[in-house]
């Protein structure tokens, strides 16, 4: 299918149609064309009398089967359709090795720049003043650049939860900024300025902060903080040696609980520094399917339970992530599949929480996934704007996931806080009712 043909058919069926009007054909026949491999002039054969209405009711239907007798228009996101083949993702598999090593002149001499230096002898290695913008313009070449930091602002702070979601009373730590997984899914692809991973050297630093900063508990019996938010936990973590620094820390400090949520199986500094009760290894999980086919470079389910496994024999608790689950055909069947491997892998009373969080992403992520997975089936699904200006599954479509997951998790670890990941408080109370 060629894109670029779709709005020269419209016209010769429809002859005068406004900019507007084709911008929502053309994206209805795109998005319909590409989720069932067919050509587009077959949806709207040229032997009909269509019109902008007919049209429009017809694909909107087609579209969205499931949404749309049930749908306010306003919720149908329709915008031009921009691709570009420049921004499409690059999927050749390789090691994280840097071109280019900028380094603040301010932590020059720190243990993880001389780290960096060894362990990249043939990178490029620039001092900087850390105002000289660094980075490839193409999100997909970041891992080129590495940009060893000091971390002044945005170290420690409440999650930033979607506006009027249900908020579980998390709180970050910033440990990095950009990651080497591939996540079709990933919002720092449109959220990262920056194209290059940023390490801060200072986290001795930074911890340091921690005794004097007050903190939300939420749905938790002592305050829960974790990293992850702008990179995996652990993915860097044989560079960084952060966990070396982050679970002495917080084994004197049994008040307050730290989490390391990742899709990584590195976990060789946690193993070393002996495990703590207070400090939680989090996987994100995923259906085997969705695993292979939108998590790329990332390890496989078996290697992220066997990791779990570990770190539980070596002291730590383990949490998991059900987040982003996916409808599709089939979806019930091969998330059950993974939540039982859960239970088979580690021991129930050792996992500390379970989040369930289906699928959502801004209106500006959808067209970036879009045009950098150009064949990822993610975006196949039917996803409105919601509450919160996101993109998600209708409300029924959810409730449908949660009253699924959520006995099914509960019966599986009785004793484990399960909770739902910046849902619609609406959609959280009619869950949890029944």
């Amino acid at each position: 299918m060629n894109p670029a043909e779709i709005e020269p058919y419209l016209l010769s069926i429809m002859p005068g149609l406004g900019v507007n009007k084709m911008r929502e054909l053309g994206r209805l026949l795109y998005e319909i064309a590409k989720r069932d491999g067919v050509l587009f002039t077959s949806i709207l054969p040229p032997g009909e009398k269509w019109n902008f209405e007919k049209a429009k009711n017809y694909l909107l239907k087609k579209r969205y089967p499931v949404n749309y007798k049930n749908t306010p228009r306003n919720r149908f996101y329709l915008p031009k359709l921009e691709l570009d083949p420049a921004l499409e993702a690059d999927l050749t598999p390789r090691p994280f090795y840097p071109k280019t090593v900028y380094i603040e002149e301010s932590v020059q001499h720190s243990a993880l720049a001389k780290r960096v230096e060894n362990l990249f002898p043939r990178a490029k290695f620039l001092l900087t003043d850390g105002k000289t913008q660094v980075g490839s313009p193409n999100f997909s070449r970041r891992t080129d650049t590495l940009f060893i930091h000091r971390e002044k602002y945005d170290f420690l702070k409440p999650c930033p939860c979607s506006c009027a979601a249900a908020g579980c009373g998390y709180n970050l730590i910033n440990l990095g900024f950009g990651c080497r997984f591939e996540c079709e899914y990933c919002f720092l692809q449109q959220y990262q300025n920056l194209h290059a991973v940023l390490l801060p050297a200072n986290v001795d630093e930074l911890l340091a902060k921690i005794d004097g900063a007050s903190f939300n508990k939420g749905l938790f019996e002592r305050p829960r903080i974790g990293s992850g938010e702008f990179t995996d936990s652990l993915v860097f973590d044989d560079i960084t040696h952060y966990s070396r620094q982050i679970v002495p820390f917080f084994k004197k400090r049994p008040h307050l609980q730290f989490e390391f949520k990742t899709k990584s199986v590195n976990i060789g500094g946690l193993l070393e520094e002996g495990g703590a009760e207070n400090v939680v290894v989090a996987w994100s999980v995923n259906a085997e399917p969705i695993i292979r086919q939108a998590e790329h470079f990332t390890p496989s389910l078996s290697e992220r339970l066997a990791a779990a496994a570990q770190v539980v024999q070596e002291g730590y608790r383990t949490a998991f992530h059900f987040d982003p689950v996916i409808i599709y055909d089939g979806w019930q069947q091969d998330y059950a599949r993974t939540a039982q491997a859960l239970a088979e892998a580690v021991p129930a009373d050792k996992v500390a929480w379970i989040s369930v969080g289906t699928l959502r992403f801004s209106r500006e992520l959808k067209k970036m996934m879009e045009n950098r997975f150009v064949n990822g089936r993610l975006l196949d699904g039917e996803f409105l704007l919601d509450f919160d200006g996101k993109m998600r599954y209708s409300d029924a479509q959810r409730v449908e996931v949660y009253r699924y997951l959520v006995p099914l998790l509960k019966r599986l670890f009785p004793k484990t806080q399960v909770y739902l990941c910046m849902e619609d408080p609406a959609v959280v109370k009619t869950v949890y009712s029944v």
